[in-house]
């Protein structure tokens, strides 16, 4: 420790240290490099595209002292570094979080940077829902990319409410953005949307337990969609029809279970959405597909 100096430095001394415990990467960040880069920047408040030219700046005994202890923390407890520096960027904004909901990282912030483009006319987007919100990235990311909009967010867990309630206030948008704790839609007031977007809990129990230490700090009630991993996926698949407008769209993350999801419906042809910035197994339905399906939705939730 006594020959680490600089910025580059430690973040160097961190990605080795990370490799070495053979961590997991995929929280917002997804290397080694990544990470410690992360942890080392926002130790110092630093912005993280910051210059070439100041990786060479020598710390101070503090900031050695600061790092190190972030850097040992990520290694013996196996958290996303996301908690330990109490934030993390989606759709190019910060935001609060903790455990008590997921880490953001969904691919939705490449279709909200890019108002859903060519399904939607922005103008046109009036009202947003959000169904399983988290920390409200997505919804706040929504209150952005349509600034004329209403956005409702939703969320069963009071804990993760809490925590979108704080990111709420630090993007001050309490008259664009209402918070819901409810089931799903059940505690919703009857009202049309042009835009549900959801990144619901869509991993299989099996899939859970096997997932990296990382995963395991997060909420599970975050992860978990009973047996095949589409639950709640399906019950959004039958009550979105209730609160579509006619021209609207349904925009559904399902990550792993996107092949269980499109064997389990065959015959329907989601559109499986594409991603410059990597990412996968988020589709699409029409209002229109919503509605002609809506039967056949209702059958496999039983």
């Amino acid at each position: 420790m006594q020959t680490l100096e600089t910025i580059r430095d430690y973040i160097r001394w961190g990605a080795s240290q990370f490799s070495k415990a053979e961590l997991f990467h995929g929280h917002g960040t997804a290397t080694a490099i990544d990470d410690a880069a992360a942890l080392v920047l926002h130790s110092l408040h630093l912005p993280y595209d910051l210059a070439e030219c100041y990786f060479s700046s020598r710390l101070t005994q503090a900031e050695r002292e600061k790092i190190a202890a972030l850097i040992q923390r990520r290694v013996n407890e196996r958290i996303p570094s996301a908690y330990l520096m109490q934030e993390a960027v989606f759709a190019g904004l910060k935001f609060y979080v903790d455990q008590r909901v997921l880490v953001p990282r969904s691919p939705f912030a490449e279709l909200i940077q890019e108002q859903f483009s060519p399904w939607v006319d922005p103008d046109q987007v009036h009202n947003v829902l959000d169904l399983c919100t988290g920390s409200a990235c997505i919804a706040i990311a929504c209150a952005y990319a349509f600034p004329d909009a209403q956005v409702d967010a939703v969320d069963l867990s009071p804990d993760a409410l809490e925590v979108a309630k704080i990111n709420l206030a630090k993007h001050k948008l309490e008259s664009q953005l209402a918070l819901y704790q409810s089931d799903l839609f059940t505690a919703l007031p009857a009202k049309k949307y042009d835009l549900i977007v959801s990144n619901p809990p869509y991993v299989a129990i099996s899939e859970w337990e096997q997932l990296p230490d990382e995963f395991h700090a997060e909420p599970e009630m975050g992860f978990t969609g009973g047996e095949s991993g589409l639950d709640l996926v399906i019950k959004i698949l039958v009550d979105a029809a209730e609160y579509l407008t006619d021209q609207g769209i349904l925009v559904v993350e399902v990550g792993s279970s996107a092949e269980t999801l499109q064997s389990q419906f065959s015959n329907i042809p989601f559109y499986w959405l594409d991603f410059e910035q990597g990412g996968d197994g988020v589709f699409l339905l029409t209002a229109e597909q919503v509605f002609t399906f809506n039967e056949q939705f209702k059958k496999a939730m039983g």
